[in-house]
């Protein structure tokens, strides 16, 4: 027995084939009857419509058979997708291509073969519509071009079949697009609500119970509070809740804090959104809130309230019609969340600077008070760090011969360019009239004396007068306190003021 060679296009026909999605679908009317009616034309025992795959032919219909499905390289209609025009073996038998094959020394003991390859739009053969017979049984020409016919109505039942899948998959993406969009409104809708909240006059604690609830309700939670963090201790808000909620989870505002152990005690320092789908299936799960039926638990940061770290707590519960956090919920948890977050920084930064008055007014940039503050938090966090303090030498010369006007402009920008140049984690102060202050992590007194520099060459351009910069640099280990850091700037920067002065006397 021999094997059909394989199509020189057989690549290009599979993934035609594959367009079909036909292989292994159910029985089809549509297809049982062209095998009924080319059986009862051709007056044979059976008709196959069968469809040639990568390792196997595969039947879509049968008529006088069961399943034919067969590995390819025993079919038949391997070799009728080899030409465009119908294969007739006569005596299969005698056929040196078939004599062995299984088809014909057992069941279904063929003898006589005959197959009309199906031909897609595309110009490839994908399968084939036979006929067979178990004893002799010639074939008039008339009998082949019927085969062809019926093999063409075949396969434009296929294409028909291809065309109506491909409408009801664009169709389906048209709603799901259109699904998507109506939730990216709502989305918008919600996000917009929030933010207009943010910005009320309202109390900031307020305003975020408000957030909280919109954006629970919107995404199906059956239960939302505001966890406040203070200290190694948090409280909880109740901001949301669906009618019906059971008992114990609508007590979970006064027991939650006081519960032992749990997921929540360790998220103080939460800085991006955790979501349990299976709340139970957590190694921290508290007995009692599984046992009143919560389900899913999300917690999303909320940034620092007044009091301390906030997030937002969201829960479903036991039968709740969503299974998951969708991307949806995600979605919108996370951008709420940031637009309060934003909201609550901003308030806290406007509350920051009104009660503290953190701000020099002439340059912008953090004045006295915030440097002694500043730096006694570095102090206190134990981490190294520089400090520099800069006199602007020249100042005097400026006011003197082009005003002060003139002088404040040069303190500004001065400031700005000195602010720019401080880097990620540091800060430029300006803490007396002269005299400015930088704050930034560990780095050499070389690298910081560029930096310094760079701010002043920025601040010669305005003016025609001789000016500089005198500084003295102090790193964190170059002395024991913050006193004698400051000691020891002070004297650098004087010595500094020397130098400069002794070489341009020369």
């Amino acid at each position: 027995m021999t094997a059909a060679p394989l199509p020189a296009d057989e690549y290009r026909r599979l993934l035609d084939l594959a367009r079909y999605q036909i292989l292994d679908t159910g029985q089809d009317e549509t297809f049982d009857r062209i095998t009924r009616l080319a059986a009862r034309v051709l007056n044979v025992p059976v008709a196959v419509l069968n469809l040639v795959d990568q390792h196997r032919q595969w039947g879509k219909s049968a008529y006088g058979l069961g399943d034919t499905t067969a590995p390819r390289h025993d079919s038949f209609c391997a070799w009728t997708i080899l030409d465009d025009r119908p294969l007739v073996v006569e005596n299969a038998p005698q056929d040196a291509r078939f004599r062995q094959n299984p088809m014909v020394t057992g069941a279904p003991h063929i003898h006589m073969y005959a197959g009309a390859p199906l031909i897609s739009p595309a110009g490839h053969r994908i399968g084939t519509l036979c006929v067979t017979d178990d004893k002799p049984h010639p074939l008039s020409p008339g009998d082949l071009q019927a085969l062809q016919d019926l093999a063409a109505i075949a396969m434009n039942e296929l294409e028909l079949r291809r065309q109506q899948l491909e409408a009801q998959h664009d169709a389906q993406a048209q709603r799901q697009q259109v699904a998507e969009l109506r939730r990216t409104l709502e989305q918008a809708r919600i996000l917009e609500g929030v933010s207009s909240l943010m910005d009320l006059d309202l109390e900031p604690e307020a305003a975020t119970l408000a957030a909280a609830s919109l954006i629970s309700e919107a995404i199906g939670a059956d239960y939302a509070g505001l966890l406040t963090w203070h200290g190694d201790s948090f409280t909880v808000q109740a901001a949301h809740h669906q009618p019906g909620l059971p008992a114990q989870v609508l007590a979970l505002a006064e027991q939650l804090p006081h519960l032992p152990g749990g997921v929540t005690r360790t998220l103080r320092g939460l800085d991006r959104p955790l979501y349990l789908a299976n709340y139970a299936a957590h190694p921290q799960a508290l007995p009692a809130l599984v046992e009143a039926g919560v389900a899913q638990a999300a917690w999303v940061p909320l940034g620092e309230g007044e009091a301390g770290p906030t997030l937002l707590l969201a829960l479903r519960v036991q039968g709740h019609a969503v299974t998951d956090w969708r991307a949806g919920d995600r979605t919108l948890l996370e951008a709420a969340g940031r637009t309060i977050r934003h909201a609550l920084q901003r308030h806290a930064a406007l509350q920051q600077v009104h009660e503290q008055a953190r701000q020099d007014a002439l340059t912008g940039l953090f004045n006295r008070r915030a440097f002694d503050e500043d730096l006694d938090t570095r102090e206190a966090a134990g981490e190294p760090f520089a400090l520099a303090l800069v006199d602007v030498d020249g100042l005097k010369g400026v006011n003197d011969t082009e005003g002060h006007a003139q002088g404040d402009r040069l303190l500004q920008v001065f400031g700005a360019a000195l602010a720019a140049q401080v880097g990620e984690g540091g800060a430029a102060y300006r803490v007396g009239g002269d005299e400015f202050a930088l704050l930034v992590p560990d780095q050499s007194q070389e690298e910081l004396l560029e930096r310094i520099d760079v701010a002043m060459g920025a601040a010669q351009q305005i003016t025609v007068q001789r000016t500089g910069a005198s500084t003295g640099v102090v790193r964190w280990n170059d002395a024991p306190s913050r006193s004698t850091r400051l000691t020891l700037a002070d004297e650098r920067m004087y010595a500094a003021k020397r130098r400069r002065h002794a070489t341009q006397q020369h």
